[in-house]
């Protein structure tokens, strides 16, 4: 009777797996993978992080972070939702830390400054792919990225993730740009986001022009605490009828 032992000392069987495992080394999808890099930004260098598209890809995006003094970064909860699934149709997305946050250079400059790194990140994402650009912002990263995204050419659409339409405390955001901007826009935020209560925020995306779509996830916060899942779900949904269509 045959053993069911190699030369190697390793079953025969396992010994098949561990082939075939190797063999689809070479093969697999890059689709995912995270590249650390440092852009030039108008204050100096920005730390950035890429999540890697298809090979295929039909669009690139950038993703913008809440505010730095209050704690938000590239790797705040939102912003990295908002990252993977717009990466799982296969776009290459970048985010970066604004100006003094993290290993960015310079100082917060209270939005003045952050759109120039907007714009700036949006120059190295036309540079490296040369795709049509697709921009999502949390919060600051959506007051200030949508005013960069809205008024350039290579941005074909718009997504906002708890856009702050009401001043809290001593924020407050002119949005009234966005009066003027036909491109696609989404906007997604909570039932109880204290920057959004839903009666201003409808009326807000009501004065705009098509095409454009609100969805208001019940009993979410600002941060979507607990409903990140309905947050990408509404995403997913809009890139597949309005994007991809």
């Amino acid at each position: 009777m045959p053993s069911s032992f190699g030369a190697t000392g390793v079953p025969r069987a396992l010994r098949s797996i561990q082939v075939k495992l190797v063999r689809m080394g070479p093969s697999e999808p890059t689709r995912g993978a995270i590249r650390s890099l440092m852009l030039d930004g108008p204050a100096g260098q920005l730390e950035a992080l890429l999540n890697s598209g298809a090979e295929n890809a039909t669009h690139a995006v950038l993703v913008c972070h809440p505010h730095p003094l209050f704690g938000g970064t590239m790797h705040n909860k939102v912003v990295f939702h908002a990252m993977k699934v717009l990466n799982s149709f296969g776009f290459p997305v970048l985010r970066f830390n604004f100006r003094g946050t993290g290993l960015s250079h310079g100082e917060h400059d209270h939005g003045r400054g952050e759109i120039e790194d907007v714009r700036a990140a949006l120059d190295w994402l036309d540079h490296e792919f040369h795709l049509p650009l697709i921009f999502a912002g949390f919060s600051f990263g959506a007051a200030i990225g949508l005013g960069a995204a809205c008024a350039d050419d290579r941005v074909k659409a718009l997504i906002g993730l708890g856009t702050p339409v009401a001043p809290v405390d001593d924020r407050s955001y002119d949005l009234g740009f966005l009066r003027s901007c036909a491109k696609p826009k989404l906007f997604v935020s909570g039932s109880r986001d204290q920057f959004g209560p839903r009666a201003q925020l409808q009326a807000f995306v009501d004065s705009l022009p098509e095409p454009k779509k609100l969805v208001v996830i019940e009993s979410a916060d600002h941060f979507f605490e607990g409903r990140l899942r309905e947050m990408r779900e509404a995403i997913e949904a809009w890139i597949k009828e309005s994007i991809l269509k």
